[in-house]
């Protein structure tokens, strides 16, 4: 079985509901996942937006989630699960899609990794850049789902 990854509310590739944004309620969708290697010990998430007009902004930075758990209700809040990072709008757990208004549709990239270790030993509000740091050389899979937003002019 492959490492897939579910995010409710939209088709891979599809829009992102409106009370998932900044233009809603701005609460994290429901993810699903299954098909992890043998071996894994907890997962970690990262979603961005590679359309940003600065570069990628880091929208959710969650890792240390045990390989038992495999979703996240919406409207996630850090310290249900894991330990979340601060994302690039300077707060721990989800920050919905908010793209400058007129800059056009921007997708946004949930990563999954399967991890061959339980903790990476991160604080939470670490930031993305010591998440990329710690993930090197332990991920076993990854596993992504896309979606688009805009916000018109």
């Amino acid at each position: 079985m492959a490492f897939t990854l579910k995010v409710e509310g939209f088709n891979d590739g599809g829009s992102i509901p409106k009370r998932a944004t900044c233009d809603g309620e701005d609460s994290s969708p429901a993810l699903e996942w299954a098909g992890e290697p043998q071996g894994t010990q907890s997962f970690a998430l990262i979603l961005d937006d590679p359309d940003a007009p600065a570069g990628t902004w880091t929208h959710w930075l969650l890792w240390d989630v045990p390989a038992h758990v495999h979703s996240l209700s919406e409207g996630f809040r850090p310290g249900a699960v894991g330990a979340s990072g601060k994302n690039d709008f300077g707060r721990p757990g989800y920050g919905g899609p908010c793209p400058p208004k007129g800059h056009g549709v921007h997708r946004y990239y949930f990563t999954l990794f399967a991890l061959d270790r339980a903790v990476l030993g991160l604080p939470p509000g670490a930031r993305r850049q010591e998440l990329d740091h710690a993930l090197k050389g332990r991920v076993l899979a990854r596993t992504q789902y896309m979606g688009r937003y805009g916000r018109g002019g």
